[in-house]
């Protein structure tokens, strides 16, 4: 179990500040107590000129490359980034293939085939994924963020879009560590608890909160 988290700005007045997101990111050490990390660029401009910033922070549980595989991992020239959390069971079935058509691994980890199966083919990278995870890439190419999990749901993701901030997390509290937020009591969801004794995704306990659908 791993956690991720992180944030796209387009108002350089909203951008997450680096004591934010490292509060974010610590929240979440019980799930990875073995490594924090963090990746960030304030000076991303897209085919219009609007100027954009991205962060990515990550909380780690060794499991596969315990020395190797840190996160975020990045392809050849840093274009992709990404923050995993799970597990992929046919990595080495699909890093063969990768490596056959030129890919370089930097590491003997299962996210970094993610990576570069999304160099491959995009968004249509996680068609082939044989696994339990959440995922978070950042195309830098295409300034743009995709989020994605397992076709069951099994490792959870939520977001957000308020205040011209879209931000991320594997659980809510990393989400209420940005101002703004989590402020209000979704009564919606309220009723669902009340009905069900759960509440159904998209919805969560807080107002404008979602969590991502499996698939």
């Amino acid at each position: 179990m791993c956690g991720i988290t992180g944030a796209v700005w387009l108002d350089p007045h909203r951008a997450i500040s680096p004591s934010v997101l490292s509060q974010m990111t610590d929240c979440l050490a019980h799930r990875g107590p073995d490594q924090s990390s963090s990746w960030r660029c304030d000076s991303h401009t897209d085919a219009a000129g609007n100027s954009m910033g991205v962060a990515l922070g990550f909380r780690r549980l060794s499991i596969i490359d315990v020395d190797g595989a840190q996160q975020p991992l990045a392809n050849e020239d840093h274009s992709v980034q990404v923050v995993f959390n799970g597990e992929i069971y046919n990595y080495s079935t699909l890093r063969r293939r990768l490596q056959g058509s030129g890919h370089l691994f930097r590491t003997e980890g299962d996210g970094e085939t993610i990576v570069h199966l999304f160099e491959e083919v995009g968004e249509k990278c996680f068609e082939s994924l044989n696994g339990m995870f959440a995922v978070a890439v950042w195309d830098g190419s295409r300034h743009r963020l995709i989020l994605a999990r397992d076709r069951i749901g099994q490792k959870p993701l939520y977001y957000a879009f308020k205040n011209q901030q879209f931000v991320f997390g594997s659980e809510l509290k990393s989400l209420a560590q940005v101002p703004g937020v989590c402020e209000k009591i979704n009564p919606k969801a309220i009723d669902s608890f009340l009905t069900y004794q759960y509440i159904p995704h998209p919805e969560t306990i807080w107002e404008g909160v979602h969590k991502l659908p499996p698939g």
